[in-house]
Formats: C-alpha cells, structure tokens, sequence
C-alpha cells in the first residue's frame, strides 16, 4: 500500500491506495504543533478502524506547504512504517516540466495537480483548486506546466469580511436558492457561490485565450469545488482526489 499526505495551509489530506484503487482517504485540519508521533499514532489509528495493517505499507509520497512539519512528517513514515517518504520537490523529482521563470517557486500541491491532470484528462487542462487560496493551474497544449494564478480562497476572504463588517454574521458555506437574497444570510451565500463561481470564469476565459485553446477543460478540485462548480460554466468537472492521485503518480514515476 502507499500512503499520500498532502499538508495544505488549512487542512491536511491522507489517503491510502493499493495499486491504482484509492482505499480510503480522510481530512483533517492542518496543526503547525504536530510531532512525529502524534501524526503516527492518529494514522495508525485511521488505518485499523478500516481494517489496515500499518505494516502493509510500502511507500509513502507527501506534498507539503507548510516547513515547519516536514521533519516530524518524514520522522513519522520512517518510525511507524518503516519507509523513507518522497516529498515532492519542484525541479527535483518533478515529472512534468516547468515552464515558468522559477520552477523552485511552485508549490508541491500545485505540481501534483498538473501531474494528475495531464494524466487523467490529457493536455491542455486547468485546474481550479479551491483551497486556502483558489490555485489555477495551467498544463499547456505540448504537455508543459506553464503557470497559474493564484487568488484569495473562499473561506479566508469570508473571514475577512466578517471581521471587518460587525453586522454581518457567518453562513454555512450551501448555494442559495436564488441569486436575490431576501435576507442577510441568503444574500452571503449568494455573493459566496455566485461571486467565486464568476471569478472561475472570467479566469478561465482569460486562461483560454492566452492558451489558444477556447475549449481547454477545466477539472476542479478542493474542499469546496462541489459548492461551487456547478455554478460555474467552464467547470467540466470535480475531482475530490485529484491532488493526491497526483502524489501516487509522482512517487510511481520516481520508483520507477
């Protein structure tokens, strides 16, 4: 079995897979105090209650944006099963290449994004990861990672609103039953969903202009894609797990 962990800002993503079948995935927030042990023990925890043997791992492959837990991440793959974990690396172990000025400044989420993408749905792609911030990613024609755009994410730009406007209360993040909102907490949501499912498009169309490609697929992914894709036109579709089928691919293509 191989064992993906992708670390984002918010939120931390761990899943399992057996050959080319995700068996089990979970996510849980992301805590910059974590130690090795805690990581191990929580793991180890996860995998029993599905009926996994931790000793049936044999790989592990993280992408990781947050530096202050590598250490404890790699601890924790090499004392409770016993490998040395890939982490993905921009311009080390990269499997696509990096056309952009500073390949160095790519994050490992957004590499494994493309990986996944080219894969699975050919080139050109965009992916629109709805994270801590809405990553757009971009495979071009030949292939190539040639860049993004990086914009604020939905629940920061929420919070932030809500802290700076003392009236306003938070919402659950569900799409609105009209696009008027006749109350003060329908209104939110409709500027949630409405507001970033027209910030995909008008990206995208921008994207697919400078690609030259007007019906360049757009595969969304992230806690919150399923909010907001279908409300967004150019979204062809969502991939909760594209990100970490993405790290399988490295970690095979590197084992390779």
């Amino acid at each position: 079995m191989l064992l993906v962990i992708e670390v984002g800002n918010t939120n931390t993503k761990i899943g399992v897979y057996d050959g080319p079948r995700l068996l089990v995935s979970w996510r849980l927030t992301t805590r910059r105090e974590q130690t090795s042990d805690e990581y191990g023990l929580f793991i180890e925890t996860l995998l029993r209650t599905r009926g996994l043997a931790p000793s049936d791992v044999r790989g592990a492959a993280i992408s990781n944006v947050v530096p202050t837990v590598q250490q404890a991440l790699e601890s924790m793959c090499e004392k409770y099963f016993a490998v040395n974990p890939l982490t993905v690396e921009p311009g080390i172990n990269t499997p696509i290449p990096l056309n952009v000025d500073n390949p160095r400044e790519v994050g490992p989420d957004r590499i494994a994004n493309a990986v996944a993408a080219r894969e699975r749905y050919g080139a050109p792609a965009i992916v629109v990861d709805f994270g801590t911030s809405t990553n757009f990613d971009v495979v071009s024609p030949g292939g190539e990672y040639v860049g993004g755009v990086l914009a604020p994410g939905i629940e920061v730009s929420m919070n932030a609103l809500f802290e700076r406007a003392a009236r306003l209360v938070k919402v659950d993040f569900v799409a609105p039953e009209t696009a008027i909102g006749k109350t003060t907490e329908s209104a939110l949501r409709s500027g949630l969903v409405y507001g970033f499912a027209g910030q995909v498009d008008g990206i995208v169309e921008r994207i697919r202009a400078e690609l030259g490609v007007p019906d360049a697929p757009v595969i969304a992914t992230g806690g919150l894609a399923e909010l907001i894709a279908p409300h967004a036109r150019t979204v062809g579709r969502v991939d909760p797990f594209l990100t970490l089928e993405g790290l399988k691919l490295v970690w095979e293509l590197n084992a390779s």
